[in-house]
């Protein structure tokens, strides 16, 4: 679906609301169905679900990388439609699991959160990210080429250059999208750590199938069918939602089994 045009508008407050959303892919077919919550600032808000429940197009609406049907999104009160792309652009930070980088230098890579950085801008958010450590053992440290994709790096190295970005980019709404779904436990933690420091007093929408890693969050979210089917903390959600449970007690086995 093509995106409307926009006006330039500067968002001053960053709680995100979806009110009756609906969308598809194709007529009729319903993949968003009726969805309403919100997001607010400083707290992090946690999608989980089955497979193919609309979590991540959920993440696709809200970063304008689709158009919904029929509802009504809004940031700082006001729709998003209305809001240019560079302007609603401006404002969100999206990590996703799979990486985009480029056979350049690790300090170029680095700079595409922000271009106009300057190279100790740049340092520092890698600084931030837990980045330091593998840098410093590169053969030309940051102006090491990093292959295509970022072929030379480990998936973790290449997940915390993008959280460098990130914090680079220094965004009030961050889009996280299943980003420990490749990594091994002690990747997670180190990124975990660096994910810390880069959530305070924002808004935070996260999606994650390692249920471990969304429990602390202020709001949970269960969809199932492009559908709500329960709000609430993990607690909450544990004694409410049976679909929660099922989910809880699928990653639980499967982490037993990986680990």
């Amino acid at each position: 679906m093509e995106t409307q045009a926009g006006e330039p508008y500067d968002l001053k407050s960053f709680d995100v609301e979806f009110k009756g959303v609906e969308f598809s892919y194709k007529d009729g077919v319903k993949v968003i169905d009726g969805i309403s919550f919100t997001a607010k600032q400083n707290t992090v808000t946690a999608f989980v679900g089955p497979s193919g429940c609309g979590k991540t197009t959920v993440l696709r609406l809200m970063s304008r990388l689709y158009d919904y049907d029929s509802g009504e999104i809004t940031i700082d009160g006001k729709d998003i439609k209305t809001i240019d792309a560079d302007s609603l652009f401006d404002k969100i930070s999206i990590v996703f699991q799979d990486v985009m980088l480029f056979n350049t230098s690790v300090l170029e890579n680095i700079r595409l959160g922000n271009r106009s950085a300057a190279d100790e801008e740049v340092k520092k958010a890698a600084e931030l990210a837990n980045c330091t450590e593998f840098i410093e053992k590169l053969p030309e440290k940051y102006d090491t080429f990093i292959g295509e994709n970022g072929a030379k790096l480990s998936g973790g190295e290449r997940q915390r250059i993008s959280i460098a970005r990130a914090f680079l980019k220094n965004a009030p709404i961050i889009i996280l999208d299943e980003i420990s779904a490749s990594l091994d436990v002690e990747n997670e933690m180190a990124i975990q750590g660096s994910l810390n420091k880069l959530l305070e007093n924002r808004t935070v929408v996260i999606i994650s199938h390692r249920l471990k890693s969304v429990e602390n969050a202020d709001k949970i979210i269960v969809m199932n069918e492009g559908k709500i089917d329960a709000k609430g903390s993990h607690d909450e959600l544990l004694k409410s939602s049976e679909l929660y449970r099922t989910l809880i007690e699928k990653s639980q086995a499967t982490e037993k089994f990986a680990y």
